[in-house]
């Protein structure tokens, strides 16, 4: 609970879920009417603690929905590899040529080793544990 929780009027909070009814997201029309209302509520200036708590309580609601309709797989690393190498045009033959991660790693033949995780992390400037 938040200490916003604390300072919010009950009966205009109570208004405010009576007009709303939020609960459990189940549909597709559930979602959409219920992330209609949050974007009703952040597109207010000055919102009320009520609002506020409720805006709160919408995108809990909205964001679990996500979660189990929309689930996000982690990627591979060699998904990762392709995805970085892609977005910086770079090819097999480019500037990571000295790693043989190029042609066994990127065509899937290979797994990534821990020294070329920790290579690939610094030349990309990420972390290694995309490559593990």
């Amino acid at each position: 609970m938040t200490t916003l929780a604390l300072h919010i009027n009950e009966k205009t909070y109570g208004q405010l879920l009576r007009r709303t009814l939020p609960h459990v997201i189940h549909s597709t029309d559930e979602y959409e009417r219920l992330t209609a209302a949050l974007m009703e509520l952040d597109e207010r200036a000055n919102p009320s603690p009520e609002e506020k708590e409720l805006a709160e309580l919408l995108t809990m609601l909205i964001e679990e929905f996500e979660a189990r309709r929309y689930p996000i797989r982690k990627a591979s690393p060699v998904q990762v590899l392709r995805h970085l190498m892609e977005a910086r045009n770079l090819t097999q033959k480019g500037p990571l040529g000295d790693f043989w991660i190029e042609r066994n790693c990127v065509r899937g033949k290979r797994s990534i080793s821990k020294t070329q995780a920790k290579k690939l992390a610094s030349f990309f400037n990420v972390t290694a544990d995309l490559f593990i």
